[in-house]
């Protein structure tokens, strides 16, 4: 006797709450990057929970625009609102997949643009006499000032992120064609590239505590070594941008500094060296300070 045939899943306009978890663990699952996984989880569950307190909200593009709505409100800068509007698009991605919600609907989502960002913030660039300081500053006599010696001046020197320099090992540090080098530096994206780091002699001991360290408190030590030499609000990030700042002003090439900073686009690597305004050397300088003494005797 032939059996019958299965019924089709039917498709949804409400989400309960099982169906969004599901949906959530599917998309965490495509999801290789632990930092990936991260964001999109604190995104989708920032999502679930709004969605869930409203009552009997369809999954639809008006939705969605709603939750947009929402983030703005909050105040959110605009890559955030962006990044998290994405990883809505992909939990909309997943039912449509496996048939509970319909094309139409998750084609409707998709269409939701994101918030444009007006202008670009202004970097926290060090130059190359503060750089210097900062490095002397921090310099001391016992162990911990030489880690941050060694890490400040790896930051500065290789333009690496807070969580590559965490990653570091004894063994990543090798000599080649005469120079200390970093081989293999998987970061951002899984792209692999090689730096020549400022170590000046010393190999720091790259362990899980220190990871830890760095990791939860990096900002901290950071901010304690800048306010020796005076410089306020000084995170890790900014002696990456530091970094490419001054390879760009002493000549350095715009696709090599792209690919010692690791960018798979080169308008990411011109954000951080701020070609669209140079704030050293504003052009309204150029009207001399006699300019400025006229206007101020009015």
């Amino acid at each position: 006797m032939r059996k019958k045939n299965k019924k089709p899943l039917r498709c949804k306009i409400i989400f309960r709450l099982p169906d969004l978890d599901h949906a959530k663990a599917s998309v965490l699952n495509t999801l290789s990057s632990p930092s990936s996984r991260r964001n999109y989880r604190s995104a989708m569950e920032q999502f679930i929970t709004w969605y869930c307190s409203e009552p009997r909200l369809a999954l639809n593009r008006t939705v969605v625009l709603r939750f947009r709505l929402h983030l703005e409100s909050l105040g959110l800068a605009a890559g955030t609102i962006n990044q998290r509007l994405a990883a809505v698009r992909r939990l909309a991605y997943e039912p449509a997949d496996s048939g509970l919600l319909s094309p139409e609907l998750a084609a409707g989502i998709r269409r939701v643009k994101g918030v444009k960002q007006l202008g670009c913030r202004a970097g926290n660039w060090l130059n190359r006499d503060q750089a210097r300081l900062l490095l002397e500053k921090s310099d001391g006599g016992i162990l911990r000032c030489a880690r941050d010696v060694a890490m400040i001046s790896t930051l500065l020197g290789c333009g690496l992120r807070r969580a590559e320099l965490a990653c570091l090992r004894r063994e990543d540090v090798q000599i080649r064609q005469g120079h200390w080098t970093i081989v293999d530096l998987v970061g951002k994206g899984g792209r692999v590239r090689h730096r020549r780091p400022s170590l000046q002699g010393y190999q720091p001991p790259w362990d899980h505590a220190g990871q830890r360290n760095l990791r939860k408190r990096g900002l901290v030590w950071v901010r304690n070594c800048a306010q020796r030499v005076e410089l306020d609000r000084l995170a890790p990030h900014d002696l990456r941008g530091t970094c490419a700042k001054l390879c760009h002003v002493n000549g350095g090439e715009l696709e090599q500094i792209q690919f010692l900073l690791g960018h798979a686009s080169v308008l990411t690597t011109e954000r951080y060296l701020g070609c669209k305004q140079n704030l050293e050397e504003p052009v309204n300088d150029r009207f001399g300070p006699l300019f400025f003494k006229t206007l101020d005797s009015r």
